[in-house]
């Protein structure tokens, strides 16, 4: 018989239960925090190698045991320390495409205490240069590739020293990936403390160049153990089993997010190596096709999906094709997340999953509000309940709490928030204040405790996933010699939640053409940042007296995602 959630939340967080919450002082301020946790990430691989045998990493030909992880972990930071020099604090970052090289290489550099750097893989040239840059990184490991990415960088470089490439002939000046992976038995001892830098993702911000965003051992922990609860009460709460494998006890999980987003490296990854789970890769673009040939051969049960790849699974011609029903659960996080899609999912999938829908951020590492099971069916639209150790209030303009059912800005508080960005105590100390993370991100409560985040004040566009920051697409463009004025907005998109839609002001006498506009964007930045709409204007852009765009004037409908529904909710955000 199925519990009400807060039943099972005094089940499960109470004195001596499994997820017993106990309080702490962190930076001077009590907080709520798991009693039970590891306290550092390589205590997270040490206790995934006492599985030893089973299986852990597949990925095409490639499979990898618990153990063949481990131990492949422990040898790349002997390693990198006796050969190469690495020391703690050092930053290694990784520019490659999700592979389980990917893995060991950044869990050698964080074991002996150092800090990863997770690059976009969609990334141009010049955007990399300013990441490895910024963030110092000493070592570089990128794959054949987004090698041609790097290439033209050698000499402009201001740390990095050696890089590691993954693939065959490798370049001259370049280490060859075997060199540093190997196998040892012995686990590192190097001290590392838990509020310790884990690894840097960078997240645009609104003005200027992209955030290097530290996410930390005990933030990531945190957050781990906060999505194994969630699916734990989501299950109780339901009446329905966990999402096992038939046959057997082990889940198994597909990852088709990328491990530079918090997401894929956080959320999806150290989360099934803590539940024991066999992790599924992708190999290459997100197809459909392959993916639906990956769930019936190896007998996936749980998704952890952007919506945009869900849409285009269950909307596929051929999906009749394929045997689907070892699917038991399927999550979704990093865009918004159409109703339609829901339903779509259910009509055509033989065996109907359990849902549940996530919503947060990098600086949240991850995972921060879960809506799941039985509810996500009675609120479709709802961003659900923060994870028991958080605290979530909706605030007005002066950070004052609002009554339920009024909209303000989503905050948070808990051992999950980013101490802040990299070098950047400027960024920090405005999004980060007094412990509390403001979002940027717009919603209410209900009267039933749910939260939904309706709009976002933060100028960016969710694409398929990947944040968009609006103004440096705008300042882009800007640099053009023919174009006057820019604005760059969201076009509502059932697949990809939105798409990129540059209006422009041309100079007097410019013929400048969409295709001219857009290939000045694609020479920057990444291709997910070109605009696939680009319309021209001859009027100036609509602004405030202080200058600032009216971009709700240049949205018209499309402010926020989805419509209203009957019962006057929108949707949730579901961002990570």
């Amino acid at each position: 018989m199925a519990a009400t959630y807060e039943e099972v939340l005094a089940q499960l967080t109470g004195p001596g239960a499994p997820f017993e919450i106990a309080e702490e002082v962190l930076d001077g301020r009590p907080t709520r925090i798991w009693k039970n946790r590891e306290r550092c990430l390589r205590e997270k691989v040490a206790a995934a190698s006492l599985r030893g045998d089973t299986e852990f990493i597949v990925q095409g030909d490639r499979r990898l045991s618990y153990g063949e992880f481990a131990r492949s972990v422990w040898g790349t930071a002997h390693a990198l320390e006796e050969r190469f020099g690495f020391k703690r604090g050092d930053r290694l970052a990784v520019f490659a495409m999700n592979s389980p090289d990917w893995l060991i290489t950044l869990f050698g550099a964080t074991s002996l205490g150092g800090v990863g750097v997770g690059l976009n893989g969609w990334w141009a040239s010049e955007e990399v240069e300013y990441g490895l840059n910024d963030s110092g990184s000493r070592y570089l490991v990128v794959d054949a590739k987004l090698y041609p990415r790097v290439e033209p960088l050698r000499g402009k470089l201001e740390t990095v020293e050696t890089i590691f490439y993954m693939g065959d002939d490798a370049p001259a000046g370049t280490v060859p990936i075997r060199e540093l992976v190997e196998e040892s038995d012995q686990v590192p001892e190097n001290p590392i403390d838990e509020d310790d830098p884990f690894v840097l993702l960078y997240t645009s911000g609104t003005t200027g160049r992209p955030k290097g965003c530290i996410t930390t051992h005990r933030g990531t922990i945190c957050q781990v153990q906060g999505i194994i609860f969630a699916t734990l009460a989501g299950a109780l709460t339901s009446g329905k089993a966990l999402g096992m494998a038939p046959g057997g006890d082990q889940t198994t999980s597909l990852v088709a997010s990328p491990l530079f987003h918090v997401g894929g490296l956080h959320s999806n990854f150290c989360t099934g190596m803590t539940a024991g789970s066999k992790l599924v890769f992708t190999e290459g673009r997100f197809d459909p096709e392959r993916v639906m040939e990956l769930i019936q051969r190896e007998r996936i049960s749980n998704w952890g999906a952007i919506p945009t790849m869900l849409h285009r699974v269950v909307h596929h011609e051929r999906i009749g094709e394929y045997d689907l029903s070892s699917l038991k659960t399927i999550s979704f996080g990093g865009a918004p997340t159409a109703p339609e899609t829901i339903e779509k999912t259910q009509e055509v999938l033989a065996v109907e999953p359990t849902f549940s829908n996530a919503y947060g951020l990098t600086e949240t590492h991850g995972v921060a509000t879960v809506n799941g099971g039985k509810d996500l069916l009675d609120k479709k639209t709802a961003a659900g309940r923060p994870l028991p150790v958080l605290d979530l209030e909706i605030v007005d303009e002066d950070g004052k709490p609002l009554p339920d059912g009024q909209l303000g800005e989503l905050i948070f508080y808990g051992p999950t928030i980013t101490p802040g960005y990299w070098n950047r105590p400027d960024a920090t100390a405005e999004t980060v204040r007094d412990g509390w993370l403001y979002t940027g991100d717009l919603g209410y409560r209900d009267g039933d405790g749910f939260f939904f985040v309706v709009d976002r004040a933060k100028d960016m566009i969710l694409r398929g996933g990947e944040n968009v920051y609006c103004t440096e697409i705008e300042n882009c463009l800007a640099d053009h010699p023919e174009i006057d004025e820019a604005a760059v907005i969201g076009v509502p998109d059932a697949e990809l939640g939105e798409r990129v839609k540059a209006i422009v002001r041309r100079t007097p006498g410019s013929e400048l053409p969409p295709a001219a506009v857009q290939a000045h964007v694609g020479a920057h930045m990444a291709s997910f940042k070109v605009p696939e709409f680009v319309e021209f204007t001859d009027q100036p852009l609509p602004r405030n007296p202080a200058g600032k765009l009216l971009k709700n004037l240049l949205r018209g409908q499309g402010a926020v995602p989805f419509q209203l529904d009957d019962e006057g909710d929108d949707e949730g955000d579901a961002a990570s």
